[in-house]
């Protein structure tokens, strides 16, 4: 016996108690393959050249986020082919406008807030040389940069600058949302949908550990975790994506749309470098350990996974957000 969940995947009450059909196992491999492959291959340029340090580290790294997507299409347009590709990509319908606009809202101040929140706990455990008073390496990469380019200092307090840069920070979501969405469409607007038979918990550790070591051609060569061996670099993002992918797929699955997820995804993006601004100069600081990266960094996010799991709040959106297959639609 088969059924159809409201993201259009099908799944399986008889195989073996996984809830996922073989043609949708078939369905992942193929998303998973594709992401992988593309990854690794764009990534290749910089294992061959410079690193990090080359001058294409900045296109490599944008067109690197792009390959979820394009696996999400191969599957959708080539693989499954469903009759609404929008609405499988979570990328339609945008109604209820009132509960989209209300997640899209939570999108961007959620991740905002647990970035910030990660740094005054990783100082509390002694992990992140914290400095809230003088900003002293915010001011010192000031300074430098204002050395490089010959000038004076900006005619502003060091202070006053980081309340305007944390002010931009919801712009900033705004700004980096379609560089986010590729990445989004592939993890949360296809797979964690087709992975949600197995239950919220293992739908959550499955799509978080893949898209964690998705990451892996960029974080061997020392990309967020910069003075951490490899291994571990790979396996502090795979815990920073099972967290982070968990409350972006809350946004997901609540409102029934890919959008909410984008923006929490290009809010984190955009908020990272807040570290920088509170950070002691001369102090090096371990991302494995501090940040919303490191282990520090965790215990707000999973305290709120934890209550949105233990609540329910994994359920997929009421059918007037996600139209059961064969519902008439003027849209794609």
């Amino acid at each position: 016996m088969t059924t159809r969940t409201p993201a259009g995947s099908t799944t399986s009450t008889t195989r073996g108690g996984t809830g996922v059909s073989g043609r949708d196992l078939r369905s992942i491999g193929v998303f998973t393959a594709v992401a992988f492959a593309l990854s690794w291959l764009l990534a290749l340029p910089l294992w061959f050249g410079e690193g990090l340090a080359s001058p294409w580290f900045p296109l490599v790294s944008v067109s690197v986020m792009a390959t979820p997507a394009v696996a999400a299409l191969v599957v959708v347009f080539v693989v499954e082919r469903p009759r609404h590709r929008a609405r499988t990509l979570g990328l339609w319908p945008l109604t209820p406008v009132r509960r989209l606009l209300g997640f899209a809202a939570l999108g961007i101040v959620v991740p905002i807030a647990l970035v910030l929140v990660a740094l005054p706990i990783g100082a509390l455990l002694g992990v992140y040389p914290a400095d809230v008073v003088g900003f002293s390496a915010f001011q010192q990469l000031r300074d430098e940069q204002a050395a490089a380019a010959g000038a004076g200092g900006l005619p502003i307090s060091t202070g006053a600058l980081v309340a305007l840069q944390l002010a931009v920070l919801p712009v900033a979501a705004v700004i980096n949302l379609v560089p986010a969405l590729g990445e989004e469409l592939g993890w949360r607007g296809w797979l964690l949908p087709k992975l949600m038979p197995l239950g919220p918990v293992p739908a959550i550790l499955v799509s978080g550990v893949l898209w964690g070591v998705w990451h892996a051609p960029l974080v061997l060569l020392g990309y967020n975790y910069p003075t951490a061996p490899g291994w571990l670099g790979v396996t502090a993002m795979v815990g920073t994506c099972i967290l982070l992918g968990a409350v972006f797929g809350w946004l997901r699955l609540r409102s029934g749309s890919v959008w909410p997820a984008a923006l929490a995804h290009a809010s984190i993006n955009g908020a990272a470098g807040s570290s920088l601004l509170f950070a002691a100069a001369g102090e090096p600081v371990d991302t494995t350990q501090a940040t919303i990266l490191g282990w520090s960094g965790w215990i707000v996010p999973f305290a709120l996974v934890a209550v949105l799991v233990a609540t329910g709040r994994f359920a997929p959106a009421e059918p007037s957000s996600a139209p059961q297959p064969g519902t008439a639609s003027p849209h794609p």
